[in-house]
């Protein structure tokens, strides 16, 4: 079959910036424009509105130097509007060369906007026109509203039609301005336009309000369309434009007919550098471009992968520029954690592998995620605590901390089957907490080993929610030794490191202790 090429016009740098609370510099846009073009490949840009802020001049002047030097001038787009020479000085002055003209494309927005008959706005269209053809403008041009001019003034669109098919314009664009269209109206509105103006080039304009941007750009390509206007992260105004990477996607996968000239492995970093630069956070479960829409978390997805990639589609992560992952948490199988330890070029026992899976599902109920980085942290932590055996076991523990209070801890512990209880300050949540433990070991004169250095880390890249790794040096019959605690929670870590430690100096026998508090029942 041979397909047939659409143009993809990214309006991000003009359309996208309209997103509330967004306003790229100069050299912002000169650097998307630059990644727009040279490395995702798209077609053209639009990359302002003419007239508006001395910024936006200073924009569209850096874009144009630099486009007319690396031949990329005539792919360079600007909004302008009907009046008169001003938009046209603007872009003589800035260095574009082509404008994207926007006009009225329903009868209630002239009516009521421009207060103009049809003949008088057309007439102020073609003075306008015939300027930038005198002044070497290409011109393309939007029908503003024009999807509310096809559902209540039909015949003020084909009117509108009959006369620029008559002018000297290159593309005449066709915007869904907001976002009213279904599926079914896209495809017979741009259907019937095209099948009457079989020699003119139109383009969709979607944008994005009933969540249907996509599913309206299929059929408008399926009516015959020419071109597709996106943004990078469907960036726009109220709920943003038709999703540069998902609607490549959907093209190069379920629409084999057609083809485009953008480089998919370019989306997600482009996505990135867009995303970093207006401040506007991706959803992290954003088709293509979110953080996790390559991520299995379910372990039985996992266990289907290894055996026969029976979770994989046609959108394989790879094409993206991206990798699949393999989630750590609470709904964690044997698989995931396999995929994960082999990336790592890591193998455990089968007895090891199902302590680690274990201790990533305790994990993941207290915390949001564990991370691949958090992954020799916990194996190491599993492993020295396999040649530990557990007779002291901290049963509870509260610790506070309060302004201009001293933090305090009230601590059980078991020995074998006795339980003790204390409670102490400090200096801070893990000292009071110490405090309360030398209280129960101090009962016979038993001293605990001095902690002789304290030291904590987190992965590399790790976020504020990260597991910490505690790692305390304890002085015991004069060797320096070193015991390790993993959680999310700094204070938790270390407790487990001083837990480790007990066991490794023995359990005092219930006898040893003087009863000064009463031993409380085994819990």
């Amino acid at each position: 079959m041979n397909s047939r090429y659409i143009e993809i016009m990214d309006t991000t740098l003009r359309d996208g910036e309209q997103t509330s609370g967004v306003s790229f510099s100069a050299s912002e846009k000169l650097t998307i424009a630059q990644i727009l073009l040279q490395e995702v490949k798209v077609d053209r840009i639009e990359v302002a509105s003419a007239r508006v802020s001395e910024g936006e001049f200073q924009a569209v002047q850096k874009i144009a130097e630099w486009a007319k030097a690396n031949g990329f001038l005539d792919k360079i787009e600007v909004l302008t509007f009907v009046d008169g020479d001003a938009s046209i000085n603007w872009m003589l002055e800035s260095g574009a060369k082509v404008m994207n003209l926007l006009t009225k494309g329903s009868l209630n927005h002239l009516k009521h906007q421009l207060k103009k008959t049809p003949q008088e706005h057309f007439e102020d269209i073609r003075k306008v026109i015939e300027l930038a053809e005198n002044s070497g403008i290409d011109c393309n041009v939007y029908l503003e509203d024009w999807s509310n001019g096809m559902r209540d003034s039909p015949e003020y669109v084909y009117q509108s039609l009959d006369f620029l098919v008559t002018q000297p314009v290159k593309r005449i664009l066709l915007p869904d301005t907001l976002g009213i269209l279904t599926p079914s109206e896209s495809y017979s509105f741009v259907k019937a336009i095209v099948d009457r103006y079989p020699n003119s080039h139109f383009e969709f304009h979607a944008h994005n309000d009933y969540d249907l941007s996509i599913a309206n750009v299929m059929e408008a390509l399926r009516a015959g369309v020419h071109g597709l206007h996106l943004t990078v992260n469907g960036m726009g105004e109220r709920t943003g434009n038709a999703p540069l990477a998902s609607t490549i996607a959907v093209i190069n996968d379920l629409m084999p007919e057609f083809k485009t000239s953008v480089n998919e492995r370019s989306l997600y970093s482009v996505s990135k550098l867009v995303e970093t630069f207006s401040g506007i956070r991706i959803p992290a479960n954003k088709p293509i471009v979110g953080e996790s829409v390559f991520t299995q978390t379910a372990g039985i997805h996992a266990d289907g992968d290894k055996k026969n990639n029976l979770y994989f589609s046609k959108l394989m992560p790879e094409r993206f520029g991206r990798q699949r992952l393999y989630a750590l948490g609470k709904t964690s199988g044997k698989a995931n954690i396999e995929n994960n330890l082999r990336d790592l070029g890591i193998s455990l026992s089968d007895s090891d592998l199902k302590k680690v899976t274990q201790r990533i599902i305790e994990l993941g109920d207290r915390k949001e995620a564990v991370t691949p980085e958090d992954l020799p942290y916990i194996i190491s932590d599993i492993l020295a605590s396999n040649a530990i055996e557990e007779k002291v076991v901290i049963v509870n523990y509260v610790l506070t901390h309060s302004k201009n209070l001293k933090p305090s801890a009230t601590l059980q512990i078991k020995f074998g089957e006795e339980v003790f209880e204390e409670n102490a300050q400090g200096d801070g949540q893990y000292d009071a907490f110490m405090n309360a433990l030398k209280k129960i070991y101090s009962r016979k004169c038993i001293s605990l080993p001095m902690l002789t250095d304290y030291a904590v880390r987190i992965p590399p890249g790790g976020k504020t929610d990260a597991l910490c790794e505690t790692i305390i040096t304890w002085a015991i019959n004069g060797k320096d030794v070193k015991t390790r605690g993993l959680d999310s929670d700094q204070t938790v870590s270390a407790i487990m490191a001083t837990q480790k430690m007990l066991n490794l100096i023995g359990i005092p026998s219930a006898t040893e202790l003087t009863p000064e508090i009463p031993l409380v029942s085994a819990i």
